[in-house]
């Protein structure tokens, strides 16, 4: 019989208590920012600066008497703040939940979480284990994936590049960046305006997510500049050799690391670069139990029913010194997102 190793402080029943209700808590204070969110409550304060509940419901035509409840309920969120009955955006708010340009944007991940490819199907499939893959999804979830992605890109390109020693100067004229499971084509783009001499190629085995990216590139008349490939990164093959190869939150659905590892050690140049970008998933039970870790095992719902799991970091240093990457090294960006890269030696891959 299997048996529980229990902490070792003894725990009391009411001591559990909290635990649940902050769950509860947190619960409906997700709800509140993503009904915010949609209904564009989050939207008008910020355009508002301050106001009052029922200017508020004037302005977006909803019913005065929900709207104030709804303020309500922001404020215990600590989400908006109220002086007297004038509500307004906490600190930075604006920030973090609307501005989908800046680093900080965490606005997409109220709506991903809410998608029924996390918790709904999940919970259908329980008992079947049926798996899906990306092309089984919804359109509203690659549109949400890619929005919940683009802070990760913002972060890597420029500024996580940058910490990378000695590969920033090596992006100009002549250089070459892939961009491997570049789905919506985000970073395509960050990679093209921040590296404008380098050539920028787009991979990507999901044909759906190649096709909204083709779309992307060609509204922000980059098109003709980004070529776009398809392919399992399992399979890939480039017609040149690359300086760079970059991987964005992605690394850890590939079918088989190891091959890929291996691929891209072979596509790039002597000397050229792998950079992986990815959540770094706690590998003990006290980094699941903060905060980051909590969201990335509600995050594993998904990665589960697409055969996968989220990795912990140290995982990707093994797996580059085990395919010939020297120069090995990685960076914190955040609590959820961490750098780890390596090079190809100037010699052939060791026997």
């Amino acid at each position: 019989m299997t048996t529980v190793t229990q902490r070792p402080e003894t725990v009391a029943l009411a001591d559990q208590v909290p635990v649940l209700l902050a769950h509860v808590a947190g619960y409906v204070g997700h709800r509140i920012v993503g009904t915010g969110l949609r209904t564009g409550l989050l939207r008008a304060l910020a355009d508002a600066g301050t106001t009052t509940a029922d200017d508020l419901a004037a302005t977006l035509g909803l019913d005065p008497g929900y709207v104030a409840v709804w303020c309500q309920a922001a404020v215990a969120a600590s989400v908006c703040d109220r002086d007297g009955d004038r509500i307004a955006l906490a600190p930075h708010m604006a920030t973090l939940l609307l501005d989908t340009d800046s680093p900080a944007y965490v606005g997409g991940v109220f709506n991903v979480l809410e998608q029924h490819e996390v918790f709904g199907r999940f919970e259908q499939v329980l008992a079947s284990g049926e798996r899906m893959w990306w092309d089984d999804t919804s359109p509203d979830w690659i549109a949400g994936v890619a929005g919940t992605g683009g802070p990760f890109y913002r972060r890597l390109i420029p500024d996580g590049l940058a910490q990378v020693p000695g590969l920033t100067r090596h992006l100009g004229p002549g250089a070459r960046i892939v961009d491997t499971a570049c789905g919506a084509g985000v970073g395509l783009v960050r990679l093209a305006r921040s590296y404008p001499e380098a050539a920028v190629v787009g991979v990507d085995g999901d044909a759906a997510s190649l096709e909204l990216a083709r779309r992307h590139l060609a509204e922000v008349g980059l098109a003709e500049r980004i070529p776009l490939v398809h392919t399992p990164l399992e399979e890939l093959r480039l017609d040149q050799p690359a300086t760079l190869v970059v991987n964005n939150i992605s690394m850890h659905e590939c079918r088989d690391i190891d091959r890929v590892a291996a691929n891209v050690f072979d596509a790039l140049e002597p000397g050229g670069w792998f950079v992986i970008s990815d959540f770094p998933f706690p590998d003990d039970d006290a980094g699941l139990r903060s905060v980051p870790g909590r969201i990335m095992s509600g995050i594993q719902l998904f990665e589960a029913q697409i055969g996968d799991q989220l990795l912990p970091r140290r995982v990707y240093d093994e797996l580059l010194e085990r395919h010939g990457f020297v120069e090995r090294g990685w960076a914190q960006l955040t609590p959820m997102h961490a750098l780890t890269w390596g090079r190809r030696p100037p010699s052939a891959r060791p026997a």
